[in-house]
This record gives structure tokens, sequence and C-alpha cells, in this order.
């Protein structure tokens, strides 16, 4: 089965959570933040959405920064996967 997104919306697969801190202290599963960091891996077509022209700027492979509780988290085949619109991704990781 394959996510396929529509207008402006952004198929997201969150990157992993950082299990130790810099100073080297191991946080249990319960105490780590969420990261705001993914991996987009589908990007719908854009278009007109709310009568206006809306321009995709992320690709598909790119990192990106997202708003902390934006979005619809989805369970398929065992993954785990977040559905954004794309006013929700803050900044591309470069």
């Amino acid at each position: 089965m394959k996510l396929v997104p529509l207008g402006d919306r952004v198929v997201l697969k969150q990157l992993e959570a950082e299990e130790t801190t810099k100073s080297g202290i191991v946080l249990p599963g319960q105490a780590q933040e969420k990261p705001q960091q993914a991996e987009v891996i589908a990007v719908g077509p854009g278009g007109m959405v709310d009568g206006k022209e809306v321009k995709m700027e992320v690709v598909t492979g790119d990192k990106v920064i997202y708003s902390k509780y934006a979005g619809t988290e989805v369970k398929m085949d065992g993954e785990e996967y977040i559905i954004v619109k794309q006013n929700d991704i803050l900044a591309i990781v470069k």
C-alpha cells in the first residue's frame, strides 16, 4: 500500500529520537522528546488550495523541521507516518 497526499499535503517519516544527551546521560523512552525533524516521503501536487495557487517547495527525500503539534499520525504496514500541510513545515535541513 502507498500513501499519496492530496493538495498541499506532505507525508513525513519521523527521524529517530536521540537516546542520550550531549553530556552522555541515557534517556528512557518516555523521557525522550518527540523529534520535530523528519524525512519527506511523498508530496502532494499543490495547485489550487482554498482558492489560492500553492507551489510545493519540498521534494521527496528532503529532511525538514515541522511544527510540534502539526499533522495527523498514520500507521501503515508497521511504519508510522505524519501527514502535514506544507504550511506546517518550518524549514528544510541542508
